[in-house]
């Protein structure tokens, strides 16, 4: 027996293809709750919101209400906060569990907080459902509330029997920001007479989505890199509790079933326990039951994946629990017809809430196998003090990257140390300044090894995102993975940054640019109106220091601005930012350009113009935004690309094309551009924007698109069925490769090794031209780094260039074949981008 949460039918005829609502006898028109006593004083979703579950499509701030009112209503329930979104809204997660748990959380948690040190993991079984980290994957949000009150309010035995000895956490949303874009779009675009069809508007969003967040990243990419505040508060709740199951509930195209894992089994990370896809594959009986008791048609074993540890269901794999997707066909709207007949909102709650349920029968059932499997992740495992053996590295005279490189650490809790004095290993010397250690002996080793793998051979060349996720490539570090250290070389102090005070008697002030912070540093002294100037020519100052090309120089003496007023502005941006200042009483230079020598030019102001919408790739959009308005503070024009022609593009120093084809302009718009250029302005092409600048002669350096990347593919005595293992070979869906630059480029300012390692999602590359200095990097003679990459391209890249820059008029057309900013993380090439900002067109 079902009881309805409404006796409410959706009203109005379904209009889609000449179909009716009559015409869809299956049609799911309401959410049910399962019929069951529940208790009176806590208010059901439709009481708080005035509506049947699933009529409208919920707003952030209505699921945070309607938790907030249970968290105050019910003893089974509290709440944890892990922080704000960028758009500053709150991130809420219940814990529901009995009455005599909830008073004894504190020790519950503390007894958690020691599983990692090798204790046995005993008590409440932790079950964590986390839901819609993609905000226009709507039902999951929608199930959490329907399930937040079931748990806390429903008399039934077997919801006791769970909560007196196992604490369910429920993340509602994971993306508060996508979840309301998308909730505006839906509801603002939805009609009282319900419409179907799948062309119609409510079901197509504009540009950037509700899958991503206020930057347009995919969070669901996001949980190792931890570039966004939502996934900062989200691994914190994770380890906190250190759950023993994570459900992740999303939704996929709307002509889809329903799946839940196992994925593919050969496309298993090799580093999770066969153990875990075991005790996957065992709950996802409970899942079949539920879902064939609704008739609802599903899968596993396809499709998906257990690969790249930065998802929802794979984080938990390398961290001790069991990770579980689950994927719902979505209506991305209210109702849109299918081949499996109308999706509908109200459906697929149901499925959600169905699984929901599921995962929550089948981890109790196996809790004991749960628990067995988190004592044997973490056994032996328990943090080594001492001498030890481990990674040791560094970002060579770059503490911002190191320290960044730390943070990341720290919020996965992998130990690790600073140097207390100089170490020299496998013949790389290693400073307390700029280097780690992690040591080997500790809980999170499989995670480090996690970050540090360089596998390039694979069982299943198929992967659902990145084939490598090298953190040693993406942070540019110098790596020696076998160290072994004495006690007294390691301290968890970080060492002392040298306090700045700019003395009398200096007449200028330096910045080597190969710190990190430089840029920012930049910056924020650039927007106070101090001139500041760079070389392009290294020397060795009056201090005995040794600078590289690109370092700066600020003359301590100017016409704009008094010393004092100078002097205050670079000691606040150096100690906001980290910097280090090195200072000069001379300008003259011991080896090397004097510092008021032809080889030092004048860092003009930049304002960028970053083109949108359209044909653009919103999260490759997104990553330059957060790059110039996070990392630089820069402010930057974002402008729709329909909007180019109406625009004085005078009044902006670059304009920026992120990844996208750009099929909204044409020749007004590549004739507005060449003036532009010509006038002094400079382009930034990355990825396949360099397709539409070649297309429209605004580069003359021939392409390798994907038209010569398939023609490397013999396709002779193949059949259908290898169709699909040939498409993997072709696609170059993310390796790390390695590019060899040229050093006195200004584009390679700031980088001291002379191969740089960045993600190639993509084929595209430049044919290497013949005319002399528009090459800046070209792809190493072994070109793949980790990750897979087919032979045919390995082959291929050794002769093809990978940055170039190109002059038209008094200006610079730069032109990236990979994305030097990749989920921004890629600390190791942010310079490269950098360079292109502040030394074009000045020096290129």
């Amino acid at each position: 027996m079902i009881k309805p949460l409404t006796r409410s039918l959706l009203c109005g005829a379904l209009l889609s293809a000449g179909f009716s609502l009559s015409a869809h006898a299956d049609i799911k028109r309401t959410f049910e709750l399962p019929d069951a006593q529940y208790l009176q004083q806590l208010p059901t979703p439709e009481t708080l919101l005035g509506y049947p579950l699933g009529k409208w499509h919920l707003r952030h701030d209505q699921l945070n209400q309607y938790i907030k009112t249970l968290a105050e209503n019910s003893e089974r329930v509290t709440l944890e906060e892990t922080g704000f979104s960028h758009e500053q809204r709150q991130q809420l997660s219940l814990v529901i569990s009995s009455k005599a748990n909830q008073q004894n959380l504190d020790k519950i948690i503390n007894a958690r907080g020691q599983v990692k040190n090798g204790k046995s993991s005993k008590g409440p079984v932790v079950i964590w459902l986390a839901y819609s980290i993609h905000g226009d994957e709507a039902s999951g949000s929608h199930a959490a509330m329907a399930l937040s009150y079931y748990l806390s309010a429903s008399k039934e035995q077997w919801v006791q029997d769970l909560l007196d000895d196992a604490i369910v956490i429920i993340t509602p949303s994971q993306n508060p920001d996508g979840m309301d874009r998308f909730a505006t779009w839906a509801n603002n675009n939805r009609s009282n007479t319900l419409n179907t069809d799948p062309n119609n508007r409510e079901h197509h969003q504009h540009w950037a989505r509700g899958r991503l967040n206020h930057y347009l990243a995919d969070l669901n990419r996001d949980w190792l890199f931890l570039r966004h505040p939502e996934s900062q508060g989200r691994v914190a709740l994770f380890h906190k509790w250190q759950p023993h199951y994570v459900g992740d509930f999303h939704e996929m195209g709307h002509r889809s079933s329903y799946f839940f894992q196992p994925g593919v089994p050969s496309r298993t990370h090799p580093l999770t326990p066969q153990k875990n896809q075991q005790l996957t594959d065992k709950i996802a009986n409970y899942h079949r039951t539920a879902l064939d008791s609704l008739g609802q048609a599903y899968y596993s074993k396809q499709s998906f994946d257990d690969f790249f540890y930065g998802k929802g269901s794979t984080y938990p794999d390398i961290n001790g629990a069991i990770g579980v997707l689950y994927e719902q066909a979505s209506a991305r709207g209210k109702a849109q017809t299918s081949m499996n007949g109308v999706v509908t909102l109200e459906r697929a709650i149901q499925n959600q809430f169905a699984t929901s349920l599921s995962s929550l029968k089948g981890a109790f059932a196996v809790r004991n196998e749960l628990h067995q499997y988190q004592n044997d992740f973490f056994a032996e495992k328990a943090f080594k003090s001492g001498s030890q053996d481990g990674w040791l590295m560094t970002t060579r005279n770059d503490n911002q990257r190191r320290d960044a490189f730390a943070e990341m650490l720290k919020q996965h809790k992998i130990q690790f140390s600073y140097l207390t004095s100089n170490v020299t290993e496998n013949k790389q010397n290693f400073t307390p300044n700029d280097s780690l250690f992690i040591p080997s002996q500790q809980p999170q080793v499989d995670l480090v090894a996690a970050l540090f793998d360089k596998r390039t051979n694979f069982k299943d060349a198929t992967f659902y995102d990145v084939s490598s996720f090298d953190m040693a490539a993406a942070f540019n570090l110098t790596v020696v993975d076998d160290a072994s250290l004495s006690a007294k070389k390691l301290t968890s102090s970080k060492p002392n940054q040298v306090e700045v005070n700019i003395h009398d008697d200096s007449v200028a002030v330096l910045v080597d640019w190969q710190q990190g912070s430089a840029a920012p540093w930049l910056q924020q002294v650039l927007a106070q109106g101090v001139i500041v100037k760079f070389t392009v020519k290294p020397f060795t100052a009056n201090n005995k220091q040794n600078f590289g090309a690109g370092s700066l120089q600020v003359n301590l003496t100017q016409d704009n601005l008094s010393r004092k007023q100078i002097i205050r502005v670079l000691e606040t941006a150096a100690r906001i930012h980290a910097t280090q200042l090195a200072q000069v009483n001379t300008f003259a230079a011991i080896s090397g350009g004097d510092l008021g020598s032809p080889d030092v030019q004048q860092v003009l102001p930049v304002t960028p113009l970053l083109l949108t919408d359209g044909s653009t790739n919103p999260m490759e959009v997104g990553q330059v935004w957060n790059y110039l308005d996070n990392t630089l503070q820069m402010p930057v024009t974002l402008s729709d690309t329909r909007r180019l022609s109406r625009i004085n593009t005078n009044q902006y120093s670059h304009i920026i094309m992120a990844h996208g084809n750009y099929g909204e302009l044409g020749d007004k718009q590549a004739e507005q551009l060449k003036a532009f250029v010509r006038q002094g302005g400079t382009i930034i092409a990355m990825k396949s924007a360099n397709s539409w600048l070649k297309k429209h002669g605004l580069i003359k350096t021939d392409l390798f698109d994907r038209k010569q990347a398939d023609a490397l593919f013999e396709t002779d005595g193949l059949n259908f069925a290898d169709r699909a293992n040939l498409r993997a070979k072709k696609t170059i869906g993310g390796a790390i490769v390695n590019l060899d630059l040229d050093l006195t480029h200004p584009l390679s300012f700031g980088l001291n090794k002379p191969q740089l390692k960045v993600m190639k999602k993509g084929t595209l590359a430049f044919n290497q031209p013949n005319k002399p200095f528009v090459v800046a990097a070209d792809y190493s003679k072994d070109t793949l780094s980790s990750g897979f990459m087919a032979s045919n391209y390995q082959s291929v890249y050794p002769n093809k260039s990978a940055f170039i820059v190109e002059r038209i008029g008094r200006g610079r057309v730069i032109g990236f074949a990979d994305n030097l900013l990749f989920r921004n993380i890629w600390l190791g090439s942010e310079k490269v981008v950098a360079n292109a900002l502040f030394f074009a067109p000045s020096s290129l």
